[in-house]
């Protein structure tokens, strides 16, 4: 045969040929060649369903297209997935990038719906391959029958081809990887669920959040396109609100208006309005529906996560972390927190509000609440939303320790089905060089939302307790971080449910807690009255201390009403009776509240005499935001007595307390203190910033308008710009109160 190597007989082949073919040198005798026919030239497919508009999803596009050039730099395919929450528009928006592709990808395009929320199932991969395999040309009887061999097909079918391909509702990342097409192809993803495991495979992940108000409005006027949403804005904007950003839920509602066109929007917020039927009044019969979309992803989930869903529905405030899941299921209701994560029926807000958090979408969170109620017994309702509340008032409880140790707080009790070692600790510890006061006040005020929900709703609960218990432990953050609102209401709904209950203990704690309140908004005869209704109380009840306790209290209201004198007698009075009754801490605070009245009257000497006094009890109850207050006053009362290296001292280490405890409101009267010592000293640079840094401090905690706030803006206005030059070397000039001792007399 070696002959044959130079054999002058040629057989080319060239042109497109369809079918068998033989090549050969030279054939002899009969030749019989069978088998199936050629394969018919097919069209490319064009199977995408058509577009949609889409609103403020530009920054989506970019995202999407900018991946796409980067995978054609590097020579890959471009793999895109889609993810968010049922009816937010991952395929409207997938659509709207895919079909912009068309005249660069002459392929074609295949689209499959892989089912995933689907009452069968998902898709079989194997199945949806298959149908690939057709609309590329492949007959039926040539499709091979095992999943490797269909997918190994595929490819090399694609490799050469520019199409795209959109795999819509995906259930996971494996059902996805066998359809990915070969060549320089796109294929995009759209899931419910995230779907981290496609970037495994070179993929780019977007979650698609719903719209924003003006967004919504731009949708509705689109869905309506007859001029009614420009005639009445606020109340497409109302709407629109009640749609949670939702598009479906904006298309439905537009929708329905479209089909009443004499209706005004005003009827359509006012059938949303009730909580209970807006999921009802968000369908269209036969066609699209919000419960129905979410009843989708809800019936893909496992047993555990399902209920996790159900009774977190049942929470009182919008947002929540890992260890309430871990307080309803145990170690079980972490894991369901992460499924419900990537199902997109929770929200990550981490960023947000810092730690591991998450919220419902409002139409999520009534569609949870629906099924608890359908699904949960009573009871079972009553033990969950008691472990939620009891959740939050044992973590409470443990900042309230941290801040204030060994405050007299209130009986603290669990109630029905809660056990004490079921409640999962928070995360209250510092971070960053924080104290640990400071700390635990940081996460009383981000749970501030969740605690105050849990006093709105603790008589509904069947638990009123929780409101007055709750709003007790609140204590150390009120004046702290000046949250003067929730100071108020929180005592109101604690005080009606100790009166209902008959409590008269927590009656008077949230009568004069509540009444304290009331002194720094300014409410002085409301607070006094209080007062007065507490000692009534006490009296009544033949508690000695408590009477005494409030003593105090009442002498701080009538040095709010501008009665020194009046006051100057009830503090003396609790300054001998509550040491006497045993309450030392009460009795500093008696004296500290005499060296106050003793330092507006110019008395400087016995105010620093009963400041320092209160100092050093206060500091030996480990009270030690009271003890920086008594310094602060002690320091101010220096600067009047002229003792100005001692007033620097104690000024500069009450600053530094009551910095650590983030206590605004007090620092701001150091620092009107240090600018009146630096006045003192010629400093008038130094006093004017110190006066800043004071105003700024009473207007960062809402008491601009406080008698202490005003005191600091005449101080600033005062003063003259500064010189070029401070100079302190001018001694200062004689104090008003004739004591010229300076640190002589200290």
């Amino acid at each position: 045969m070696r002959g044959h190597e130079h054999s002058t007989n040629a057989n080319e082949l060239s042109g497109t040929v369809h079918g068998f073919v033989v090549q050969a040198g030279s054939v002899h005798g009969g030749i019989h060649v069978s088998g199936a026919g050629a394969r018919e030239e097919v069209p490319p497919p064009w199977q995408l369903p058509p577009s949609v508009r889409i609103t403020d999803r530009a920054d989506e596009l970019r995202a999407l297209e900018a991946h796409r050039d980067r995978a054609t730099e590097d020579g890959h395919p471009t793999l895109a997935a889609v993810s968010g929450l049922g009816g937010v528009g991952k395929t409207a928006v997938a659509l709207a990038w895919l079909h912009t592709l068309r005249p660069h990808f002459p392929g074609g395009q295949l689209y499959a719906d892989l089912g995933a929320q689907a009452p069968d199932g998902p898709a079989d991969p194997g199945e949806v391959v298959a149908r690939f395999l057709r609309a590329l040309g492949v007959p039926s009887a040539q499709v091979p029958p095992a999943l490797g061999e269909r997918v190994a097909l595929y490819r090399s079918l694609t490799a050469g081809r520019r199409l795209v391909v959109l795999l819509d509702d995906a259930a996971t990342a494996a059902q996805v990887r066998p359809l990915l097409p070969a060549g320089r192809c796109v294929t995009a993803v759209t899931s419910r669920r995230r779907m981290p495991g496609l970037s495994l495979d070179g993929g780019h992940v977007i979650h698609l959040e719903p719209l924003s108000d003006d967004a919504a409005i731009e949708l509705l006027d689109a869905t309506l396109a007859d001029g009614r949403v420009a005639a009445q804005p606020d109340e497409a904007r109302a709407l629109v609100v009640l749609c949670a950003g939702l598009p479906l839920a904006v298309r439905i509602a537009g929708a329905r208006l479209a089909a009443r066109p004499r209706q005004r929007i005003t009827a359509m917020v006012r059938a949303l309005s009730e909580e209970h039927e807006r999921l009802e009044a968000l369908a269209i019969e036969g066609d699209h529906d919000v419960r129905a979309a979410l009843d989708l992803s809800y019936r893909g989930l496992p047993p555990t996560a399902a209920r996790l869903y159900r009774l977190l529905g049942l929470h009182p405030g919008r947002e929540f972390g890992a260890p309430v899941a871990r307080t309803l299921l145990g170690e079980d209701g972490v894991e369901a927190l992460d499924v419900l994560h990537d199902a997109n029926l929770l929200v990550d807000v981490a960023e947000a509000s810092g730690g591991e958090r998450y919220r419902f979408h409002d139409l999520v969170r009534l569609h949870a609440a629906a099924l608890a109620a359908q699904d949960e017994s009573g009871d079972e309702r009553a033990v969950a939303l008691l472990r939620v509340g009891h959740h939050y008032l044992a973590n409470a409880g443990r900042a309230e320790e941290v801040i204030e140790p060994g405050r007299a707080s209130l009986e603290r009790e669990f109630g029905r089905g809660v056990e004490p070692e079921s409640i999962a600790e928070e995360d209250i510890g510092p971070v960053d060089g924080q104290t640990a006061a400071d700390a635990a006040l940081d996460w009383l005020e981000r749970e501030l939302p969740n605690l105050m929900a849990v006093v709105r709703h603790a008589r509904r609960m069947g638990a009123p307790e929780l409101a007055w218990q709750v709003t007790d432990a609140l204590w150390p953050l009120f004046p702290r971080r000046g949250r003067y609102r929730e100071w108020a209401e929180a005592h109101r709904e604690g005080l009606r449910a100790a009166e209902e209950e008959g409590n008269g203990e927590a009656t008077c704690r949230m009568l004069t807690s509540g009444a304290l309140g009331k002194l720094e908004t300014g409410d002085h005869a409301e607070g006094l009255a209080m007062f007065e209704r507490a000692a009534a109380f006490f009296q009544e009840r033949g508690d000695a201390l408590g009477h005494a306790r409030t003593l105090n209290y009442r002498g701080l209201a009538h040095q709010r009403l501008g009665q020194r004198d009046r006051a100057a007698d009830y503090f003396a009075r609790a300054a001998a009776e509550l040491p006497a009754l045993g309450d030392l801490r009460a009795g500093a605070l008696a004296r500290f509240n005499l060296a106050d009245i003793a330092l507006a009257q110019g008395r400087y000497e016995i105010a620093a005499v009963e400041a320092e006094a209160a100092r050093l009890t206060l500091e030996a109850a480990g009270d030690a935001y009271n003890a920086a207050r008594a310094a602060g006053l002690t320091g101010r009362a220096c600067v009047g007595l002229g003792r100005l290296d001692r007033a620097e001292a104690e000024l500069s280490a009450a600053l530094s307390a009551l910095r650590a405890e983030a206590a605004g409101f007090e620092a701001a009267h150091v620092l009107g203190g240090l600018a009146r010592l630096s006045e003192r000293r010629g400093q008038r640079r130094q006093a004017r910033q110190y006066y800043r840094e004071a105003v700024s401090l009473y207007e960062s905690v809402g008491r601009s308008e406080s008698a202490e706030a005003v005191g600091a803006r005449a101080g600033l206005d005062a003063l003259e710009p500064p010189e070029a030059e401070d100079s302190p070397s001018t001694p200062p000039g004689p104090d008003p109160s004739g004591d010229d001792r300076g640190e002589a007399g200290a």
